[in-house]
């Protein structure tokens, strides 16, 4: 594995899982380490796959995570309450653009049902070549993190 290589998870339910899979070998073909957790042929329950995926990013088993539903809302309600998570619901270029560079989101979420497959990997190909801008937005991603452990995000945070 390169150092450029990164350790890409990827969930989906029932309705995103051949896209998933299709991804999966996009990936793999661009030289990136990716893989799919909890795949089930069968019905599948969104938030068990936004679990997995979300819970191999915070432990930092993997760099990133990429998640497929019908809509993709479930699963970024559901992986966004994963500590230390920041899945973002996208469904154009310029929003994979700006999720990363403004929010740096780790966690991308898609709809099966209402992108094509060649737009999938549009998205997720600007998604993994966009670094995060920091500045003001590192500020307000820290504000983000701050009502994650139950603060204020409005009052100033401790000196560390």
């Amino acid at each position: 594995m390169s150092e450029n290589t990164l350790r890409i998870v990827i969930g989906a339910d029932h309705r995103g899982l051949a896209a998933a899979r299709l991804t999966a070998q996009h990936l793999t073909s661009e030289g990136q380490d990716a893989r799919i957790l909890g795949e089930c042929d069968g019905p599948s329950d969104y938030p068990d796959q936004a679990w997995l995926v979300a819970q191999s990013v915070s432990k930092g088993e993997a760099d990133r995570g990429i998640l497929i539903c019908g809509t993709s809302i479930g699963m970024a309600i559901a992986a966004n309450k994963v500590g230390g998570i920041r899945a973002a619901v996208v469904h154009d270029e310029l929003t994979a653009q700006l999720s990363r560079a403004h929010n740096d989101a780790n966690v991308l979420c898609l709809s099966g049902d209402l992108l094509g497959q060649r737009l999938i990997e549009k998205i997720i190909d600007i998604w993994l070549a966009t670094e995060f801008e920091g500045g003001r937005h590192a500020r307000r991603v820290e504000k983000i993190a701050r009502i994650e452990q139950g603060e204020d995000p409005r009052t100033p945070a401790a000196a560390g």
